[in-house]
C-alpha cells in the first residue's frame, strides 16, 4: 500500500477516474490518503479522517512513506481556524490560499511541512485536542454562513450538508463520517427536539425515508444547514421552516447528540 497527502488549498475527489466525473467530497491541504488503485493518471484512495473512498488525480497530492502517514495520523491535528488565509514560501515569492479546516502538518513556529515542502502561515489557528465545547460548534458553524451549497463540497467555496457538519466537527476535535446517512448512525438519538441543546444534529429524510440531510441546531429553535447556501432557518417537530419560502423544506427524522 503506498500513501499520500494533500498539498492544494482543495481537490475535487472524483467518483470514477475522469475528471468529467461526479465530485463525491475534496481533501483539503494537509489531509492524509490511503492509496488503492492507480488508472492512467488516478488514483483511487481513501482519505484517512473519514475513509471515503474516490479517485484523486496524480497532480493533485504527494506521496508519503508509510513512517509519515503513521506520524501525522497518530493524534490529532492543528487545523486552520481562518475562513481562508494564505501559506508563504520562506524566502520565495510563492504564496498558496489556505481554507477553514485544513490542517497544518508538522506545525511548530508559525511553519507547516507538506511532503518535505515548508511553508509559513501567518493566520488564525487552532487544535482539535482542545476540551469539547458546544458553544465552540456554533461559533464555527457561523462562520460558514452564505458559502454557497456545491455537491460534494467541503469548502468556504462549496459545501454540502454532510460536508458543513462534518467540516465544524472537525475543527472542534470530532471526525464524522462523510455522508448525513452515516453520520445519523453516531452518537445519542434524542426523543424529543425539546431535549436537543445547541451543537446537536438533526437529521431529515425524504419520500422513501432515507436521510437526505443534517444540520447543526442552534438556541432559540433554529438550524444552520447547507441549502442552497449555508443558512439559518426554524426549527420544530415537524422539520426545517423556510421562513421566505413559507414553508417546510425537510421533514425531521432523527435528533443526535454527539458529545
Amino acid at each position: 500500500m503506498k500513501y499520500g497527502i494533500g498539498h492544494l488549498s482543495v481537490v475535487p475527489c472524483r467518483a470514477e477516474a475522469s475528471d468529467k466525473s461526479e465530485q463525491v467530497t475534496q481533501l483539503l491541504l494537509g489531509e492524509t490518503i490511503k492509496i488503492y488503485e492507480q488508472k492512467r493518471t488516478w488514483f483511487r484512495i481513501k482519505s484517512a479522517h473519514d475513509s471515503y473512498e474516490c479517485w484523486i488525480d496524480e497532480n493533485q497530492f504527494s506521496f508519503i512513506s508509510q513512517s509519515d502517514f503513521e506520524a501525522l495520523n497518530q493524534s490529532k491535528p492543528t487545523v486552520v481556524s481562518d475562513l481562508v488565509s494564505v501559506l508563504s514560501k520562506p524566502d520565495t515569492s510563492e504564496m498558496m490560499t489556505v481554507l477553514l479546516g485544513s490542517n497544518l502538518p508538522c506545525w511548530e513556529n508559525k511553519t507547516l511541512n507538506i511532503a518535505n515542502k515548508k511553508w509559513q502561515y501567518d493566520g488564525l489557528f487552532q487544535s482539535t485536542k482542545s476540551v469539547l465545547n458546544k458553544s465552540k460548534i456554533a461559533e464555527n458553524a457561523y462562520l460558514m454562513i452564505n458559502s454557497p451549497y456545491q455537491w460534494g463540497g467541503r469548502s468556504p467555496f462549496g459545501i454540502d450538508c454532510s460536508g458543513f457538519v462534518q467540516l465544524v466537527y472537525k475543527l472542534n476535535g470530532i471526525f464524522l463520517p462523510r455522508d448525513a446517512s452515516q453520520q445519523a448512525l453516531m452518537g445519542q438519538a434524542l426523543s424529543f427536539i425539546e431535549e436537543a441543546e445547541e451543537g446537536d444534529l438533526a437529521f431529515f429524510d425524504n419520500a422513501e425515508g432515507q436521510i437526505t440531510h443534517v444540520g447543526i441546531i442552534l438556541s432559540n429553535n433554529r438550524i444552520i444547514h447547507a441549502s442552497g447556501k449555508v443558512r439559518i432557518d426554524k426549527l420544530d417537530h415537524q422539520g426545517i421552516f423556510n421562513v421566505e419560502k413559507r414553508d417546510y423544506t425537510h421533514r425531521l427524522r432523527l435528533i443526535s447528540k454527539i458529545f
